[in-house]
């Protein structure tokens, strides 16, 4: 077969396994996030990023703990902050 169609395939499983992992190693979190695995050890010992360390020497994070923490510090989009204030107007208009 050809290395391209191998290294695909070899990829797809990778990412098929890691999505039927909810306890995750750190090279999981940097395939997850994009994140290289330098800048998670930084994190981890900066205790910025929660993690689990359950012999003291390998680090395990909870892939619903790392979904929630990159969610966090949300930009909300124009379009909701336009709901927003035509929600609150209306709430102004009925207190009068």
């Amino acid at each position: 077969m050809n290395k391209n169609i191998l290294n695909q395939l070899d990829r797809i499983e990778r990412n098929t396994q890691l999505a039927a992992k909810n306890v995750l190693t750190l090279e999981d979190v940097a395939v997850l996030t994009g994140l290289s695995k330098s800048h998670l050890y930084k994190l981890t010992c900066y205790k910025k990023i929660p993690h689990y360390k359950p012999n003291g020497k390998q680090i395990y994070f909870d892939r619903k703990e790392i979904e929630d923490w990159m969610k966090q510090n949300k930009v909300t989009s124009i379009d909701e902050l336009e709901e927003a204030a035509d929600n609150y107007l209306a709430g102004m208009g009925g207190n009068k």
